[in-house]
């Protein structure tokens, strides 16, 4: 070959990477314009709580609300170091796992995030809403000054698990496995240095007597190992306060030690309408424990379904000594809506504690709750002021315009981070190829349901390329029961959906109906809203943001409540993106 004819050869090769490049720039570019217009941005949001009971029932200077964390907050526990208090709940498939809280008073009480918030050791992928953490426990061990979150995580292949931190505000390490089964597990650490773990768990193979026959069972625990001393395994109550009633569900255990005696406090009756609290006494971290003699010392199970500011449910509980020596517990209950249904989950409420005689009992724990309680002694109520939990009715507001999103949005089965984006405009979310049905992890950014009457409005910019394209937000209660409600495409019009899916018991499979559909114009922004009044909801849009037209009228929230749908949750709030979208206009 000549030097000609190989400078020619050397330029066609040249002209033809430049041609490739050229392409594949432009695919580069065509593939970021289509994501562009298929990634809606949500800007404007406005949450407004708006429960009659607060209205009714206005704070004096002395007085705070209950529950002091409203929304589906359940199955609280507590510890303290000093005068700072960290508070743990349940979170189920929500992302991150275990929602922690710090108080210096236990009235007023500021977010730290989630314990489990790392995606590499914390997998909740493919678990239904309503599998994932279940119970933790939080213990501060003064003996080596180290912090300790144990819990049932049905997810992952974790099972029971233990993670530790010298400082809850810097973060947790990663899960330790722990080697017993059962569930709703807790850690106590005696003066001498031991520790031992309590749990939940089957009866010995053969020996169960009726369905929810449970015991509690104790374990040495070796704090060099961190895991249960194998052989150590004890059962120290069985069934509960009085086997030959068969009660059902003894669960969540705790225990305390006061005055040289060890308190092993328990659920009793299931997490349902006969939810209570028991307690029982012994000389021996390893029992015999003799129950009570006024068990239970917390319910409300004895009083009228239909009754005012009904509170129920209550159980799960955890005690601490607070402020000025006053003894506080915290616990888990609904407050049902008028149809008795149950949409914003279990939810977490405080009482105080009277340890002046040989039991603990809650006050006021054996009568209907009421709204509110005075304030310990010394104590201001500062909640929803700056970065206190609010509670009571409140607005919250959020222009996407912070660098750190707030606490109050949360993922399911993954980080937010994996699908949000802050911009210019607004909070972007970009589409992933599942929908709200499916169980696997979706591109929605959820908030909880905190009232039972309340509205839930964001203005959202979005063109959606084709059908399977869909933004809006979505009414929760797991993937098997919800509403969406977003804006789609048929052939070239855009149109405004309400989505209706139930599943059905017997089949298992969910039944989707359109409820309502109105063609749009998108070249402005759209402002979405869903609002309740108890178990009426209904899903609107304006396009000037402030009238509204209703999209499938007046809808019931029953398929929202957890008396319906079953499971742990309560009603989730989300803005919501898909590319997989099977509410289609016919």
């Amino acid at each position: 070959m000549n030097t000609t004819q190989s400078n020619f050869n050397l330029i066609k090769q040249a002209f033809f990477f430049l041609f490739l490049a050229i392409n594949f720039f432009n695919s580069e570019i065509a593939a970021q314009g289509k994501q562009a217009a298929n990634s809606p941005v949500f800007s404007n949001f406005v949450y407004v709580g708006d429960d009659q009971v607060y209205n009714d029932h206005p704070l004096e200077k002395d007085e705070f609300y209950n529950p002091i964390l409203q929304g589906c907050y359940p199955d609280p526990a507590i510890t303290k170091k000093g005068d700072d208090y960290y508070l743990v709940c349940s979170s189920f498939a929500m992302f991150p796992g275990v929602p922690i809280f710090h108080s210096k008073d236990l009235i007023n009480w500021t977010s730290l995030g989630g314990v489990l918030n790392n995606p590499q050791t914390f997998d909740t992928h493919n678990c239904g809403i309503s599998s994932g953490v279940y119970a933790p426990g939080i213990s501060y061990n003064p003996n080596n000054d180290t912090f300790y979150m144990i819990t049932t995580a049905f997810t992952g292949g974790l099972n029971n698990i233990i993670v530790k931190t010298k400082d809850p505000h810097q973060g947790w390490g990663d899960p330790i496995k722990l080697s017993f089964g059962g569930i709703d597990p807790s850690i106590f650490f005696d003066d001498d240095g031991k520790a031992y773990v309590v749990h939940n768990d089957a009866p010995d193979r053969g020996k169960e007597l009726y369905n929810g026959h449970r015991v509690i069972k104790i374990w040495e625990y070796d704090l060099e190992k961190d895991n249960v001393i194998a052989g150590t395994d004890k059962i120290i109550v069985d069934g509960g306060v009085d086997l030959s009633k068969k009660p059902i569900w003894i669960e969540a255990p705790h225990i305390y030690k006061k005055d040289g005696f060890y308190y092993l406090m328990c659920a009793e009756g299931g997490t349902g309408g006969w939810h209570s609290e028991v307690i029982f006494k012994s000389e021996n971290p390893k029992g015999p424990y003799i129950p009570a003699p006024n068990n239970p010392i917390l319910t409300q199970r004895y009083f009228p379904r239909e009754r005012e500011n009904k509170v129920d449910w209550a159980g799960h509980a955890d005690i601490i000594e607070g402020p000025n020596g006053q003894w506080y517990g915290v616990f888990l209950a609904v407050r049902p809506n008028e149809e008795q249904r149950v949409n914003t989950g279990r939810e977490t409420f405080i009482l105080p504690v009277d340890w002046s005689g040989e039991f603990p009992v809650f006050v006021n724990g054996l009568v209907p709750m009421e709204p509110k309680l005075k304030l310990p002694e010394g104590v201001q109520n500062k909640t929803g002021q700056n970065g206190f939990f609010p509670n009571g009715n409140f607005t919250f507001t959020d222009d996407f315009k912070s660098e750190k999103l707030s606490q109050h949005w949360i993922g399911l089965r993954g980080p937010r981070e994996n699908f949000i984006s802050i911009e210019k405009e607004g909070l972007k979310i970009t589409p992933f190829d599942t929908n709200i049905k499916q169980v696997a992890p979706t591109s929605t950014l959820f908030m909880r349901q905190m009232h039972k009457s309340f509205s839930y409005s964001v203005d959202l910019n979005y063109n959606p390329d084709s059908a399977s394209d869909l933004a809006g937000i979505v009414a929760m209660q797991s993937e098997g029961y919800n509403y969406v409600f977003g804006i789609t495409k048929k052939d070239s019009d855009y149109y405004l959906v309400l989505q209706k899916n139930r599943r059905q018991r017997r089949s298992r499979e969910t039944n989707s109906e359109i409820v309502g559909s109105t063609k749009i114009d998108i070249s402005q922004p759209i402002r979405l809203k869903v609002s309740a009044k108890g178990d009426k909801y209904e899903f609107s849009y304006s396009i000037n943001g402030n009238d509204f037209e209703s999209v499938g009228g007046t809808v019931s929230g029953d398929i929202l409540s957890t008396d319906v749908a079953g499971g742990f949750t309560g009603c989730l709030l989300g803005l919501y993106a898909t590319s997989a979208n099977d509410a289609k206009v016919e």
